[in-house]
């Protein structure tokens, strides 16, 4: 079916299963997310319902069907595992990651991927902290609580990071708030800044608009679910 596919539409797929995550895949929400007109939209998800990979109906909304689910798995799969190796064989930056992903998802083989998987030691998430879907389509656990929500006082493990915006990317990565890190808050005022560090370090500030995209679990809770990976083998 992929063979019948052009990368945009494959796009599209892979935006309506990232929207409909959060409960909008509007034709205008893909049109915003893929930065093409809701006109484009349209015309592509016709297409895709006339191939059976999405139930679409003009003003009521749309649905990836069962086949059109497991290609935006495939193409979200291809994506994490390339910004994997992008990052940590390459060396290329947390900002970059997602823009090369996006040029490379569509053009690697199976073959290929399962090398790239097999070389990276079969991670469950990219190095956003964005989980990578297993070759049957199983999710692995994602961080969804933002460090706003977080109470002073507390330690947290950092899960994911937003990619909204590369230049906060960058900043959080200069400041060592990447995921896997631990992160002690120490105050939440009323400024709009939560005040944090790393264990033995120095503190520093955040703003709760960059904050809320900094996805956080229990410390505890993080390492159980690491062990809970490695012990099992699901990836």
């Amino acid at each position: 079916m992929r063979d019948r596919l052009t990368p945009q539409s494959e796009d599209c797929l892979k935006a309506i299963y990232l929207l409909s995550r959060e409960g909008k895949a509007g034709t205008q929400d893909i049109a915003q997310t893929l930065g093409i007109t809701a006109a484009s939209v349209t015309g592509m998800l016709k297409r895709l319902s006339e191939l059976q990979l999405v139930a679409y109906q003009a003003y009521k909304g749309v649905q990836l069907t069962e086949s059109g689910e497991s290609i935006a798995l495939e193409i979200l799969r291809h994506h994490r595992i390339i910004e994997a190796f992008l990052h940590h064989a390459l060396g290329v930056p947390l900002e970059e990651l997602h823009e090369e992903a996006d040029r490379l998802e569509h053009h690697i083989s199976e073959a290929l991927e399962a090398r790239l998987f097999a070389a990276l030691g079969a991670p469950t998430h990219d190095p956003h902290g964005d989980p990578i879907p297993s070759l049957i389509g199983v999710m692995p656990r994602e961080a969804t609580r933002s460090l706003v929500s977080v109470r002073a006082g507390e330690m947290v493990r950092v899960g994911r990071l937003s990619q909204n915006d590369p230049s906060r990317l960058m900043a959080l990565s200069d400041l060592g708030v990447i995921p896997g890190i631990q992160l002690e808050v120490l105050a939440v005022n009323s400024l709009g800044t939560i005040r944090v560090r790393h264990p033995e370090g120095e503190p520093f500030a955040l703003s709760t608009v960059v904050a809320d995209g900094i996805w956080v679990e229990d410390d505890a809770a993080s390492e159980v679910e690491a062990q809970r990976a490695r012990q099992t083998g699901v990836f």
